[in-house]
Order: C-alpha cells, then sequence, then structure tokens
C-alpha cells in the first residue's frame, strides 16, 4: 500500500500563489508516476499535472499550463505543485495520486492510490 499526505493548501488572494506537497509513504516510491487533480463543488474531479518517475517528463492540463509546475523529489518521497498566479477559478480540493507505472497520465482512472486533499481558495 502507499500512503499520500497533502499539505500547503489555504486562503490566498486572486494573483498570489501557493506551493502544496505530498508526502509519499508505504511501499518503495518508485517506480511510480505521480499526479495532482483538483475538484471544485458540484463538478467532476479534473486532471491538473503529472510527472514520471525520473522527473524528465510533465504532463499539464491547458488551464495551468505556464502558472503551475510539478516537481517531485524521490530522496525525500515527495511532490511538489507550485501555483502561480492563482485565479478564484483555481478554488479546489487538490489531492495527490500515485499509478504503479511511471507515464504521467492524465486520466482518473490511472491512478491506483490517492491522499484526503487539501483546500486552496482563491480569493476575488
Amino acid at each position: 500500500q502507499v500512503q499520500l499526505v497533502e499539505s500547503g493548501g489555504g486562503l490566498v488572494q486572486a494573483g498570489g500563489s501557493l506551493r502544496l506537497s505530498c508526502a509519499v509513504s508505504g511501499r518503495t516510491f518508485g517506480p511510480y508516476g505521480m499526479a495532482w487533480f483538483r475538484q471544485a463543488p458540484g463538478k467532476e474531479r479534473e486532471f491538473v499535472a503529472a510527472i514520471s518517475y525520473g522527473g524528465y517528463s510533465t504532463n499539464y492540463a491547458d488551464s495551468v499550463k505556464g502558472r503551475f509546475t510539478i516537481s517531485r523529489d524521490n530522496a525525500k518521497n515527495a511532490v511538489y505543485l507550485q501555483m502561480n498566479s492563482l485565479n478564484p477559478e483555481d478554488t479546489a480540493v487538490y489531492y495527490c495520486a500515485a499509478r504503479g507505472s511511471s507515464a504521467p497520465r492524465s486520466t482518473v482512472t490511472s491512478y491506483d492510490y490517492w491522499g484526503q486533499g487539501t483546500q486552496v481558495t482563491v480569493s476575488s
């Protein structure tokens, strides 16, 4: 089993930044692909960003390209999401996810393990 714990969410004004972290424990960290998804009230969970095990391949939703950056530190068993230029449409619960192979997929069903989520609220 793999356990994922997100942190770093909070309330920020539009135009601001936040950095989310996801701590991974349990089974060996690699070669897991990792991703961030988000879910706003009344909406389906949607893909945000994903990264391969070695960090050489990344994948982003069009809505966050150029604003968000996903990274990982395998030595620390952690994955991060740097979010800049936030706007109210980014308000959601953000979830960390892991899959049993390296490719940075963008679909919910590609991921085997999920964290509990961290709330991000962007005020206008």
